[in-house]
């Protein structure tokens, strides 16, 4: 979608960690310490794709197969900054009435359909109104 609509879109991620799931917020408080290193991308999808086995072990082990500088890392992952970020974000989110990840929204309007179709149909709506 970014690549198609790449002069009227753009992707903003807010992290919203679900309470049911204990290692949550710490792997939010990991991904935006690998951004810090350009690696927010490369984490965050071995986060996805493994959110059954995160822990503070395998949350380590993909920082070092990101190839994160780990002294870095682990200096930024105390950073205070990350709670407060990931604090605000969880506001909006229950604010937007998010219960669950990931939640897309398009012009602030939530897309019930998470297909690359319905996407594209929501930000050709959209458009149409800005025209």
């Amino acid at each position: 979608m970014l690549e198609k609509y790449s002069n009227d879109a753009n992707l903003v991620v807010k992290h919203f960690p679900l309470r049911n799931h204990k290692f949550a917020r710490k792997a939010a408080i990991a991904a935006l310490a690998a951004d810090r290193q350009g690696k927010y991308a490369e984490i965050t999808k071995m986060f996805l794709e493994n959110f059954r086995k995160l822990n503070d072990e395998t949350i380590k082990t993909f920082a070092r197969d990101a190839g994160l500088d780990m002294t870095k890392f682990e200096k930024d992952m105390a950073d205070p900054v990350f709670n407060t970020i990931i604090g605000f974000d969880t506001k909006i989110g229950r604010q937007a009435g998010v219960r669950g990840v990931p939640a897309v929204y398009i012009n602030g309007k939530r897309a019930k359909q998470r297909s690359l179709q319905s996407f594209s149909q929501m930000i050709e709506k959209e458009l149409k109104k800005k025209k």
